[in-house]
């Protein structure tokens, strides 16, 4: 598995044109992480009380939306139909997955998907929790990242070039 390597290792490793592979595919995972590693979360004690920790080896966007989606729905939607504010913070992945569901971002358009690290992306959502586009938001979201827009230009961009 990938666990523990950084980008610049795992580019090192198995080339650029896989590991970018293995990031903005929708369905292709990276290699299993063995379950006896030390790297594995069953072996990590902060993941010890999480039993589906036990169970991921490896994962892929896809398989990451289909854990996001029901968490969405059975926790964090129900808050915000009730007219909370919500914030979520998360993994790029995970935030990528949401904003899939969230704006029915197709198959084929997610794998050029870049969300910038620490950038607030905020969405307004109707009734029904559809989007409501907003008028400065960067296709294919419908929320809106908050600050300086060249510097998140720059922040996506910096995004993109991770792995070279």
């Amino acid at each position: 598995g990938l666990q523990g390597m950084d980008k610049k290792q795992t580019v090192e490793k198995y080339g650029k044109a896989q590991v970018d592979i293995w990031r903005r595919s929708y369905d292709i995972p990276p290699p299993d992480v063995s379950l006896d590693s030390p790297m594995h979360p069953a072996n990590d004690p902060k993941y010890a009380n999480i039993p589906e920790a036990a169970k991921i080896r490896t994962e892929s966007l896809k398989t990451t939306l289909d854990r996001v989606v029901p968490y969405w729905l059975e926790h964090i939607a129900p808050d915000v139909k009730a007219g909370k504010r919500v914030i979520i913070a998360a993994h790029g992945n995970s935030l990528r997955a949401l904003v899939k569901y969230l704006d029915n971002i197709p198959e084929n358009v997610i794998p050029s998907l870049n969300i910038p690290t620490g950038v607030p992306l905020v969405y307004e959502l109707d009734a029904d929790l559809r989007p409501i586009k907003h008028p400065d938001a960067i296709a294919p979201l419908s929320g809106r990242y908050v600050g300086d827009q060249a510097d998140i230009k720059r922040r996506i961009e910096g995004v993109v070039n991770q792995t070279k």
